[in-house]
């Protein structure tokens, strides 16, 4: 007799997953486009045309511009969403960390909280704090001419 290709356990999981979405609220992520991006940063996030091929540069070496991407770092510590926040700006669960935001939130294609945090490191820290950047982004010859791509 053969094995049905989708276990109990299997059912199990999908179903406390879904009880777990419902519960939490669920994060809509998304992967953007690269003009679809900048024009929402420049339009709707308020972010300076004179540096937005720098956030662009960024974003694409650090999150492949995924919302919901999640990457743990060498010393143990996560980076969140689409501009890569380290979790000591955030907090799972709940509000805290140095931008007072919940790292999920930093997940959802809603860009609100993630701006808001990403806008202060830089204001601080500058561009540096960002590892993607400063190895691909660095040399303005690196960064996408916007203005000829996206016609921005």
């Amino acid at each position: 007799m053969r094995a049905a290709p989708f276990g109990s356990w299997y059912w199990l999981g999908l179903g406390l997953g879904l009880l777990l979405a419902i519960e939490c609220g669920v994060v809509s992520a998304k992967r953007f486009l690269r003009c679809e991006l900048a024009r929402k940063l420049l339009d709707q996030h308020g972010f300076e045309r004179s540096l937005l091929s720098n956030w662009i540069c960024l974003l694409e070496h650090e999150s492949d511009l995924d919302t919901g991407r999640i990457t743990t770092n060498a010393n143990g510590s996560r980076n969140y969403g689409l501009f890569q926040i380290n979790g000591r700006f955030c907090q799972e669960g709940r509000r805290g960390g140095i931008c007072n935001a919940k790292c999920e939130d930093f997940l959802d294609e809603n860009l609100r909280e993630s701006v808001t945090c990403a806008k202060r490191i830089q204001t601080s820290d500058g561009f540096r704090h960002w590892a993607g950047w400063q190895r691909y982004c660095r040399n303005a010859q690196n960064l996408p001419n916007l203005k000829v791509i996206c016609g921005i």
